[in-house]
């Protein structure tokens, strides 16, 4: 059996080689690009991210990044966003007084931390929902967290209607007393606020996860 297709999208923004790596240590044959064709036709596509929320949508929207994003989700074509990479798939970023508009995949504002410390810089547990596929093995685990904003509150509504195994899944950790969203699994569409490439085994393992739902 060939190894899953993973592009880690290359729009100026993130740890890429490290990206790569962690994939291809993973299992997954990697490809660096930006190219939307590449893109589409991977099992998988990596959204990486670090800095500022308007400097990495001003980079992916160069790219037309957000489209290869809603295309793919569109597809049932999975997704995984990483730190910032995560945080532009919500609705909008409010920093240091300039509201962005996000790939608005997720409702919610992506915002300061309201903790004493800031940034949140370290290893973190957090608190892992039932029925994850993505901590599976891993739920007891710490992660590497380096961030001053986050979502601080998940505004997605649900349908009684809706199957348990459709609902979002939704994984929190808390800084300096302040809750925040670490992680999400929605269907095709994952993402993790910490960097599962700096996390260690787990963070390996928990790649190593996403990467075996992709075959």
């Amino acid at each position: 059996m060939s190894a899953p297709s993973v592009v880690v999208l290359d729009y100026g923004s993130g740890n890429l080689r490290s990206a790569v790596r962690a994939m291809e240590r993973a299992g997954a044959a990697v490809t660096l690009t930006s190219d939307l064709d590449t893109a589409m036709e991977a099992d998988g596509l990596l959204v990486p991210g670090v800095g500022a929320y308007e400097a990495c949508m001003r980079g992916l929207r160069a790219i037309r990044g957000e489209r290869i994003i809603a295309r793919r989700l569109s597809g049932g074509r999975p997704v995984l966003g990483i730190c910032v990479g995560m945080q532009i798939l919500f609705e909008k970023g409010i920093e240091h007084g300039v509201e962005t508009e996000g790939c608005g995949e997720w409702p919610g504002v992506v915002e300061r931390l309201q903790a004493p410390i800031v940034p949140h810089m370290g290893w973190n547990t957090v608190a892992v929902p039932s029925g994850t596929r993505l901590f599976a093995g891993i739920e007891d685990e710490r992660f590497y967290f380096v961030h001053s904003y986050g979502v601080r509150d998940w505004t997605l509504a649900t349908n009684d209607r809706t199957p348990d195994s459709h609902q979002p899944l939704v994984t929190w950790a808390d800084h300096g007393g302040d809750r925040f969203v670490a992680a999400v699994e929605n269907g095709p569409l994952c993402a993790t606020q910490f960097h599962p490439e700096k996390s260690g085994d787990a963070g390996a393992q928990l790649l190593r996860n996403w990467v075996s739902s992709l075959s």
